[in-house]
């Protein structure tokens, strides 16, 4: 029993488990607004094939409606609710694919799979300063495996007892920019979060793909070492966890013991 994972960059991340290919946040761009990719090539259009699709918040890099329109018609997206208030374009894509709201709580059954929305510590206005909230959410697959993605997130109380038990972790470890505000995890807290989460294994997502255009020549060593000082911290303080530093596209397969209450 298994589960693979591919890392396209940024927060979107393919999940196969069960025969069921999961999506999160897609972004398939080369720049967006003030960023620019500056690692790894754009994602194939191979990374749009998928069964379910999560969406963690509403910012801009993590619910791309360019990005979601080149999904199958008909692909399930699973947004917190509330996004289709908060993102008027949203709704243009209502005839296109299915789009489901759901709340921390709550599942949504694809295939095999069973995924669970968990709560997230993160702003999840689509902009700023907008009027309208949906809560930044997580999710659970569970499967044959199961896989925590954080989406965008700080450390918070009881996020282990909200989580449950995982055999996989995708965290956040950086951004797109050098400084990182409330509700995101940086190396050191996504190391603690690894430590009280204790899956089998943990893959960092969220570093070294986008960044601010021009701040190369300002602040240039700041963009890929987030990968590397997590997986250094996550030695110290979660030494029985297998850390999978991906490259852009590149999968891991990690295999887990058969349980009867997967799925």
């Amino acid at each position: 029993m298994a589960v693979e994972i591919t890392w396209w960059g940024h927060a979107t991340v393919t999940v196969r488990d069960s025969g069921v290919r999961v999506l999160t946040d897609p972004l398939f761009v080369r720049r967006l607004a003030h960023l620019k990719r500056r690692s790894g090539a754009v994602p194939p259009p191979a990374a749009a094939e998928a069964d379910l699709v999560l969406v963690s918040h509403l910012h801009a890099d993590h619910l791309h409606l360019g990005s979601l329109r080149r999904l199958a018609p008909g692909t399930p997206v699973l947004l917190p609710k509330g996004a289709l208030a908060g993102t008027p374009g949203l709704r243009r894509l209502r005839d296109r694919l299915r789009l489901v709201e759901v709340e921390a709580g709550e599942t949504y059954e694809q295939g095999g799979l069973t995924v669970r929305a968990v709560p997230a510590a993160h702003d999840g206005r689509r902009l700023p300063y907008g009027p309208q909230r949906a809560p930044a959410l997580g999710y659970v697959l569970a499967g044959e495996a199961r896989t925590y993605f954080a989406g965008d997130t700080g450390l918070f109380d009881a996020m282990a007892e909200a989580v449950g038990p995982c055999d996989v972790a995708l965290l956040p470890v950086g951004g797109w920019g050098p400084f990182l505000g409330h509700g995101h995890l940086n190396p050191e807290r996504a190391a603690r979060a690894l430590a009280q989460l204790a899956p089998r294994a943990a893959v960092p997502v969220h570093y070294g793909t986008y960044w601010p255009i021009g701040m190369d020549a300002v602040r240039p060593r700041e963009f890929e070492p987030p990968g590397a000082e997590f997986a250094a911290l996550a030695a110290q303080l979660a030494p029985g966890v297998a850390v999978h530093r991906l490259e852009h596209g590149e999968s891991v397969r990690v295999a887990v013991a058969g349980r009867e209450d997967a799925g």
